[in-house]
């Protein structure tokens, strides 16, 4: 166990040193989101129904983490991946990126948050739901477009592969996050929402299993 977390911590620092060198690609996530939310605003003016603006909202989430998640694994040469197969468990790669692409994803989706309320009004009641809801929902997205590009790495259009498969494994985790969001902003009870925040924390655990399972079937190949 001392040795995968060891492998995990160089590796996530790996990424995150890897990250900062290109600066540009970064930024320019943060730019698409950006530019995304200002286009939103551009169309509904502020004025928009509250299942309008939930659904928005999610469908920029997506984007962002499809556009952040294909990122990462667009820098992934054979040569490099040969080396990590050569030096680190396949159990220790996948968790790595799972750990980073979620984190990724979630400040970004924290800051969808921040600027989203910003261009358009903001009619959550329970932004503690609200936030713990998008993280969630941000984790569950980036553990299964990581799984989904890991398996597409190989093939000869990984992206358009990667959209493919990972469209139907989205449509759950999107349906309980759309769900868990709109209790938030109409300020439901716990007792409403429980059952939804608990199936969510179970599907980004199942996600994370999943890719444990079937990942050292892949490094193989």
């Amino acid at each position: 166990m001392s040795a995968l977390l060891q492998e995990l911590k160089s590796l996530i620092i790996l990424e995150w040193k890897l990250e900062w060198k290109q600066k540009t690609a970064l930024s320019s996530i943060f730019i698409y989101l950006l530019s995304t939310l200002f286009v939103v605003y551009l169309s509904v003016k502020r004025v928009v129904d509250i299942p309008t603006w939930n659904a928005l909202f999610w469908l920029v989430i997506i984007f962002a983490a499809a556009n952040g998640v294909n990122r990462s694994f667009s820098s992934d040469s054979k040569g490099r991946m040969l080396m990590m197969y050569s030096l680190v468990s396949p159990q220790a790669f996948i968790i790595s990126r799972v750990i980073y692409n979620s984190i990724l994803i979630s400040l970004l989706s924290l800051g969808c948050i921040v600027f989203y309320t910003l261009f358009l009004e903001n009619p959550i009641q329970n932004m503690a739901l609200f936030i713990l809801a998008t993280t969630l929902g941000a984790i569950g997205f980036s553990s299964i477009l990581t799984l989904v590009n890991a398996i597409a790495l190989n093939t000869k259009n990984s992206a358009s592969m990667s959209v493919i498969l990972g469209f139907p494994i989205l449509l759950p985790q999107l349906m309980i996050s759309l769900k868990l969001s709109k209790f938030a902003i109409d300020g439901l009870s716990a007792t409403v929402y429980s059952k939804y925040l608990l199936s969510l924390g179970l599907l980004d655990l199942a996600i994370l299993v999943l890719a444990l399972l079937l990942f050292p079937y892949l490094w193989r190949d």
